[in-house]
């Protein structure tokens, strides 16, 4: 009686194990490398020196058929108050984030400088941690995000600890821009802090990051596309 009351259990644990393993082998490697090339997770790319030896990191990348610079006005302007993240704001509003994107690049938010908060939700929320620094600007090529703890360690002299979030261009040829996002991490201090990163943020990350990487693509390939007067003329 009690071995066959145990059967399900023990079914039930199986496939949940099976699942784990198939999750830590296969996808989770593909998400964190998601578009990369075999070299790009092991390339050293600009910011990487902020936090040097991450306990996690994904690199993942997307081929845009637009110059760099019209790629980087996009990046640019990315923020709560500014034009969202592009991804989905339905999710990014279930837990109060806010955010509104745009469609369209606005003038007055083409200028950024390191130091500068880029925030992830409003102000007012979060104890204010909701957000993160701009610790390194190369127009054109990259901007490199950091959390504010880690931007003062920075000014410190030291090397970051928590989180690094890199938004990087890698230009193909003067029409053609690979867009690679590179995200580290410091490792957890408990356990739950790494089981909540494993299970819940880093898919999480994935999903929003992913549909982010798109839209900018979309969006940037728009802005580069000849009017159609223009193509027909050709």
């Amino acid at each position: 009686m009690w071995r066959n009351a145990w059967k399900p259990l023990a079914c039930a644990a199986s496939a949940s194990l099976t699942a784990f393993i198939a999750y830590d082998r296969l996808v989770r490697p593909w998400a964190a490398t998601w578009g990369a090339g075999k070299q790009d997770p092991a390339k050293r790319w600009p910011g990487d020196s902020f936090l040097p030896n991450p306990a996690t990191e994904s690199t993942r990348v997307v081929t845009i058929a637009a110059p760099a610079a019209h790629v980087w006005a996009w990046i640019l302007q990315i923020g709560r108050d500014r034009a969202g993240f592009y991804s989905y704001s339905w999710l990014e509003n279930l837990i109060g984030a806010d955010i509104h994107n745009l469609d369209h690049i606005v003038p007055e938010f083409q200028r950024r400088k390191v130091g500068d908060t880029v925030w992830m939700a409003p102000e007012e929320k979060f104890e204010g941690q909701g957000r993160m620094i701009v610790a390194l600007l190369e127009p054109e090529r990259a901007m490199v995000l950091v959390s504010p703890s880690d931007w003062e360690n920075l000014l410190a002299g030291e090397k970051a600890t928590e989180s690094l979030w890199s938004f990087i261009l890698d230009p193909i040829d003067p029409r053609t821009t690979r867009l690679v996002m590179r995200s580290r991490s410091g490792a957890k201090a408990t356990l739950r802090g790494k089981l909540v990163d494993y299970l819940f943020w880093e898919p999480a990350h994935f999903v929003m990051e992913r549909k982010m990487m798109l839209t900018i693509k979309e969006n940037a390939e728009h802005q580069a596309a000849p009017a159609p007067e223009l193509a027909a003329a050709r």
